[in-house]
């Protein structure tokens, strides 16, 4: 066991307990070298239970699913120590309380409280399920949910996630909280899947919503207005469509879900018999509504053309607009006018870049209009260009994890594989962004795995088609014309970073060192020709140019007898 001050790979001190559960501790600690604060969890590999040995490899198998995450409603891992006997996870010191204990202590929550968390909870478990396998949470429930001071969520503890088999019929392990577990948690129905988070998710609202504990008695979910009629109807009936048994009978995807959120009012049962009143009084007043029907479409007409004449004034009004927050607030007002429409999207994803950086709370602008209507905005002719300008934001924009003195280019890379995935899959090929999203894609892919490959001794052969891409991406850009002077250096960082890192790699993978000083000649002197206008760029061209002789150097070594 862990005690204060002691110093665990002469680097993390610890400074207290915070936490216990089962066979695990958690401590918070110091990184002496950094002065950082972060969360030590400690897990024994002997002890007395029977299922230590499931929590170990939980816990490990936790760890390598998290270290491959990055989204800001996920905690994050950032060592793995084995001490022999004891193992340590280093990962993110989260401050705040679990939303079990605000239950606990203040009973249940407010309705446009528990809507706004379960939004973010939504977006952080539809990052999960669309990882490449999806990975499956299936532990949902308000002990593994921290709510920051500033309101945000945490999702923590993922000793039980798992990642989907295309192929697998059933889960290995029944593993889950019960209460709060779906059916096929249990065993004898199938694989779990986005489903089954779902349906934890589903549970977790209705105990925050009522303060009603689904592990004690009754053990049934009622609808929450038995437990308080002043809830919204149409949030019951949201929450008893993720709760049904079947998983067929639940929301398909947390998209779905998330856009039923946005929408909940729209869900009740007072919204249908409204609807059913409506249905009897035309069927009534058939005969009248003939009457009126030239007028009903004059005023039809006269409304699309208000609403067309209020979106087309804002799309006008942010392209005057004089800063980047006006722009994006026009923007803003737009699409909630024409949630559809592409032009107003692409319009502030450019107001984003004004300013060379895309903060996480832009960043949570944007994908509220685009959660909100992503199902309906894949089905449009220009998807893949808006999905293909939302990839590019990340990749070279994304100011999520920098700090000074470190780049956080990995994480912008990652951060934007998702889109330019949908470029590619609801793009033609026809399509002049199509090939640039392909070779953005696999280049992501690549920085986002390559590591864990090394440590597996699994990336022989990886290095081939990375430097294919490379070459393609960085000719693509010094070819472009009055392309941004960001872009273009950020490419050539690129480059002289892969070669500077690989260049043995690369060797191994038989590509020849008169490629890579082709490669090197190029961007030395496509560098030289970048006319820079901020000091961001300036200092950007300076830093690439500083690893000029370090990458000669590099690339000489790699190939030298």
């Amino acid at each position: 066991m862990a005690y204060v001050g002691q110093v665990i790979d002469d680097k993390y001190e610890i400074l207290k307990l915070v936490g216990r559960g089962g066979m695990s501790k958690v401590y918070l600690a110091m990184d002496k070298r950094l002065n950082k604060q972060w969360a030590v969890k400690e897990i024994e590999k002997r002890a007395k239970d029977g299922n230590n040995e499931v929590v170990i490899q939980s816990a490990i198998a936790e760890a390598n699913l998290i270290k491959q995450l990055d989204h800001p409603a996920i905690v994050r891992i950032v060592d793995i120590i084995d001490n022999g006997n004891v193992i340590y996870i280093i990962e993110d010191y989260i401050e705040g309380e679990t939303l079990s204990t605000i239950l606990e202590e203040n009973g249940p929550q407010p309705q446009e409280a528990v809507i706004d968390w379960a939004r973010q909870i939504c977006e952080a478990l539809e990052y999960l399920h669309t990882r490449k396998p999806p990975i499956i949470y299936r532990d949902m429930k308000p002990g593994n949910v921290m709510l920051k001071p500033d309101g945000n969520i945490k999702v923590i503890d993922f000793g039980i996630a798992r990642e989907y088999k295309d192929k697998s019929l059933a889960d290995t392990v029944s593993l889950g909280t019960k209460g709060y577990a779906a059916p096929e948690q249990f065993g004898g129905q199938g694989q779990t899947d986005a489903r089954t988070d779902i349906y934890c998710l589903g549970v977790t609202l209705y105990h925050l919503l009522t303060g009603q504990n689904p592990c004690e008695p009754p053990y049934e979910i009622y609808p929450i207005r038995h437990w308080n009629p002043q809830l919204s109807a149409g949030l019951e009936a949201i929450i008893q469509k993720c709760t049904q048994l079947n998983p067929d009978d639940r929301y398909q995807s947390c998209t779905e879900l998330l856009y039923a959120l946005n929408h909940y009012e729209e869900y009740g049962a007072a919204y249908r018999a409204m609807q059913k009143r409506k249905l009897r009084t035309f069927i009534i007043t058939v005969s009248a509504m003939v009457a009126f029907l030239c007028i009903g479409v004059v005023g039809l007409i006269m409304r699309t053309a208000t609403n067309n004449a209020d979106y087309n004034q804002n799309i006008l009004q942010a392209e005057k607009a004089s800063t980047s927050e006006e722009k994006v607030d026009y923007y803003d007002k737009a699409i909630d006018i024409k949630p559809l429409s592409i032009e107003a999207y692409e319009g502030m994803v450019e107001a984003f870049k004004d300013d060379a950086s895309f903060t996480v709370d832009e960043e949570e602008i944007l994908k509220k209009k685009l959660n909100a209507n992503l199902a309906q905005l894949r089905e449009q002719d220009n998807y893949s260009d808006l999905a293909f300008e939302v990839g590019k934001l990340y990749w070279y924009y994304y100011d999520y994890g920098k700090s000074e003195g470190s780049d956080n280019q990995i994480t912008r890379m990652k951060s934007s594989i998702q889109w330019f995935e949908d470029a590619v899959n609801y793009g033609s090929k026809d399509s002049p962004n199509y090939l640039m999203s392909s070779i953005y894609k696999e280049i992501g892919k690549f920085n986002r795995d390559i590591n864990l490959q090394i440590e597996e001794a699994d990336d022989k052969g990886k290095y081939t088609p990375y430097w294919e891409n490379l070459e393609k991406l960085t000719q693509q850009i010094s070819n472009a014309d009055n392309e941004s002077e960001i872009i273009e250096l950020e490419v050539y960082k690129l480059a002289m970073y892969s070669m500077e890192n690989y260049a043995r790699k690369f060797k191994a993978d038989d590509i020849s060192q008169a490629r890579m000083e082709s490669l090197f000649s190029t961007v030395k002197q496509a560098v030289s020709q970048v006319s820079t206008s901020t000091d961001k760029t300036t200092e950007l061209k300076e830093e690439v140019i500083s690893r000029f002789d370090s990458t000669s150097q590099a690339i000489e070594n790699a190939y030298r007898e």
